[in-house]
């Protein structure tokens, strides 16, 4: 039977915070504790104390422990019908009040979603050489975010991709990879950025999206996540949240839903 001990749990995870600069405090802690016996369970150790040997012992385990805490769990254009609207109405009213637009893509893992964004915000420009955009795409994790400045995925990740968004934005490299085109990611910043942290990534925004992120945190940090986007928007700014979040009470206030089904919401002020 495994057996746990929270004073093997506390080296765990400042090692943890030491070796891959990951938060615990980000997440709640029974997730952490799941996430760790998943790994001790792969690696036969039944304490903590064995397992952070084990770390010690064998290094390559350091990179599966890290995607077993982060689970970027990510794709393009994932949730189609969020990103329909966000096609269709949100960024067309966006760009009706303004010619230049700033977002803000928090928790970005690999670059999927920013791309995604990316990929929108380039076919409105194509069609109104006035407009302009910027997005900022940022996450904790310095790994994933090399992966996703490099901007390569496998093709199986063009699976939700139409041959046309594919053509446009993507190159294929000769080992069979694909890789997005400049004009895309001219479009984005990437940059780290703790959302802990109590500052945002940069002030008036237009639109912010953060989804499938806040799912792992408590619910002080989700309000206190929500006060920072809420002060960082511009008066009518935009928040997308992920289809299974949701905005906490003493929260709610703070905005008001577009499409509560699809968890968009605008600024009040």
């Amino acid at each position: 039977m495994t057996t746990t001990k929270d004073d093997g749990f506390s080296l765990l995870k400042r090692f943890i915070e030491q070796t891959l600069r990951i938060q615990c405090s980000n997440y709640k802690e029974d997730y952490i504790k799941r996430r760790l016996l998943s790994r001790m369970r792969s690696t036969s150790t039944t304490t903590y104390e064995e397992y952070l040997k084990y770390l010690h012992e064998h290094p390559p385990e350091l990179e599966n422990l890290r995607n077993a805490l982060t689970i970027n769990v990510t794709e393009f254009f994932r949730d189609a019908d969020v990103y329909d609207l966000i096609r269709k109405e949100v960024l067309p009213a966006l760009f009706r009040g303004r010619k230049t637009i700033r977002i803000w893509c928090a928790g970005c893992s690999t670059g999927e979603e920013p791309y995604s964004l990316a990929m929108i915000l380039s076919d409105l420009m194509a069609a109104d050489k006035t407009l302009s955009g910027q997005i900022f795409a940022t996450d904790i994790d310095e790994v994933v975010l090399k992966k996703a400045k490099d901007g390569i995925y496998p093709e199986k990740s063009m699976g939700k991709l139409t041959d046309t968004q594919i053509h446009r934005h993507f190159t294929k490299l000769p080992d069979g990879n694909y890789q997005v085109k400049p004009h895309l990611q001219e479009l984005i910043r990437f940059r780290p950025h703790d959302l802990m942290s109590g500052q945002p990534v940069s002030r008036f925004l237009d639109m912010i999206s953060c989804r499938n992120v806040t799912i792992y945190f408590t619910e002080k940090q989700k309000d206190e996540l929500a006060r920072t986007f809420h002060s960082a928007l511009v008066p009518g700014g935009i928040y997308v949240m992920g289809k299974t979040e949701y905005l906490g009470r003493e929260v709610e206030g703070l905005f008001s839903p577009i499409n509560s089904i699809q968890k968009i919401y605008t600024k009040k002020d």
